[in-house]
């Protein structure tokens, strides 16, 4: 995944529908809130088997990987306005949570 040409791509949209005043920080994460709240709603009745089982119903499926895709959306969005280098976050934070939970 090319994250800086998604993240080019994002800042190209907003730009063309003159969103850039309201692409700050704290309002792409308050959107992305909504969405996470959107993606729990795919879930909140539902047994784990019930969870585990959506893969195989391809509307749930389709419906699931499109909140998902809104979630990390707003995510680059985050990353690219407040000068996160998204790699090397990630990275880092794997090395962290090694130390942090080593294996048995």
């Amino acid at each position: 995944m090319d994250i800086a040409g998604l993240q080019k791509r994002l800042r190209q949209f907003a730009s063309e529908r003159d969103w850039q005043p309201y692409q700050t920080p704290k309002n792409l994460a308050m959107a992305m809130v909504v969405e996470a709240a959107e993606l729990v709603e795919i879930f909140q009745w539902l047994t784990p088997e019930e969870s585990l089982a959506i893969a195989s119903k391809p509307e749930q499926h389709q419906h699931l990987g499109e909140e998902i895709a809104d979630v990390m959306l707003y995510l680059l969005q985050i990353a690219d306005h407040s000068g996160v280098d998204l790699e090397a976050a990630v990275e880092r934070k794997l090395g962290l949570n090694a130390i942090k939970y080593p294996a048995p």
